[in-house]
């Protein structure tokens, strides 16, 4: 594919974009400019320029531990940070450099953007995409992301591009005091992008919208797991923490108790991306995500899992609980009711959650969760009053 043929098909990503979705004029122009293609060699430039993410590295067990992120999510996050020219900016996962790219694109001649990885591989290969794309504007670095990059700071903008469990301290003291992080946060074993900006002492959301990313791994890496189920076909499921399960593979083969709700909803659906994954993962510790392929076709969904039991969703017009194995009919009942629960609640989504992060162990009300370096204060707004 030419290069004019590789601009066409930029423009169309952004025009499909922009059709779903706000995307601000400078990070169309963003993505407009920078060649994603570049980031991904040994993809078809045609596949580059979907909506959709890219694995590009797996561990020994076939998890995804790299990738390139879907551009809808990236260009939701790019526009939730706020970058302007002559910034400062520290991203967290540097990945294919496809995003420090086009933050570099949204800083300007006059900004500096410092992209900071895990893996030497993982380095070395963003710099190699960076100069070929022509993108000297980028300091890529090798270390723990957990640390940020003192050399450079203060920084205007702080951005992860991998799924963080906690707020790192050392993000919070190298950012200016009336500087922004957006970060892919762990609420339980959802991830959401949360923009934050400091207000007396703690910091306070400015927006939140899902997303799913990998997670971040060394020191600073969250208790979630990732269970391979199978590989061929590939089927996994993912927990907010470490759990004894039993052959949740075989249960899932076996015929499912079905309990159809009152709930409306379209099919097809992604399940596991709608605002009840976010209300069962702040209210039930037994939550799971299932991915892959099961003997009813392919599952993107979420559910509870109990032994070698489980439930899932599905949405056939309404949202379905299918349950498998011998605590299978009843945990799809539990599951019901929780369904029943987050349409009472007006169905909350993401985008209607208010995040208040505090250093340190603080009193807060409502929903709280804990980490080691802050304490999370979460509330939903009403989506029937739109507060």
């Amino acid at each position: 594919m030419g290069v004019m043929d590789c601009a066409t098909q930029r423009e169309a990503m952004v025009a499909l974009l922009r059709e779903r979705q706000h995307v601000s004029e400078p990070v169309a122009a963003a993505m407009r400019d920078v060649p994603r293609h570049l980031f991904v060699p040994g993809v078809e430039p045609q596949d580059a320029y979907r909506d959709e993410p890219i694995v590009t590295k797996r561990d020994d067990e076939g998890r995804p531990i790299s990738s390139s992120s879907q551009p809808a999510i990236m260009a939701t996050m790019l526009d939730q940070l706020d970058v302007a020219l002559g910034h400062r900016v520290l991203e967290i996962g540097a990945g294919t450099g496809y995003n420090a790219a086009l933050l570099a694109r949204l800083v300007g001649p006059e900004g500096r953007v410092v992209s900071v990885d895990i893996d030497e591989d993982l380095v070395a290969g963003a710099r190699e995409h960076l100069a070929a794309a022509g993108e000297s504007r980028v300091e890529v670095v090798r270390g723990d992301g957990a640390a940020g990059h003192p050399e450079l700071a203060p920084y205007d903008r702080l951005i992860a591009t991998v799924g963080v469990w906690d707020l790192a301290p050392a993000w919070l003291a190298q950012l200016r005091p009336d500087g922004r992080l957006v970060v892919p946060l762990d609420l339980r074993g959802v991830q959401v992008s949360v923009a934050m900006e400091r207000d007396d002492g703690h910091w306070v959301s400015r927006s939140v919208a899902p997303c799913g990313f990998m997670r971040m791994r060394g020191p600073f890496a969250g208790p979630e797991v990732v269970i391979v189920l199978r590989r061929d076909p590939e089927l996994m499921l993912a927990l907010p923490g470490p759990r004894k399960l039993g052959d949740v593979a075989a249960a899932l083969d076996a015929a499912p108790t079905e309990i159809t709700t009152k709930v409306e909803e379209p099919a097809p659906v992604p399940v596991i991306g709608m605002g009840m994954s976010l209300w069962l993962a702040l209210h039930e510790p037994r939550w799971c995500a299932l991915s892959g392929q099961t003997a009813a076709g392919p599952a993107i969904s979420a559910g509870l899992v109990e032994g070698d039991s489980i439930a899932v969703l599905a949405a056939e017009g309404f949202l379905v609980a299918r349950g498998h194995g011998g605590a299978g009919a009843r945990l799809a009942a539990d599951l019901a009711g929780h369904v029943a629960a987050w349409d009472e609640a007006g169905r909350p989504q993401a985008g209607d959650l208010r995040v208040k992060a505090y250093p340190g162990q603080a009193d807060a009300e409502g929903i709280v969760i804990r980490k080691q370096h802050t304490t999370l204060e979460l509330s939903f707004r009403s989506p029937a009053r739109g507060s």
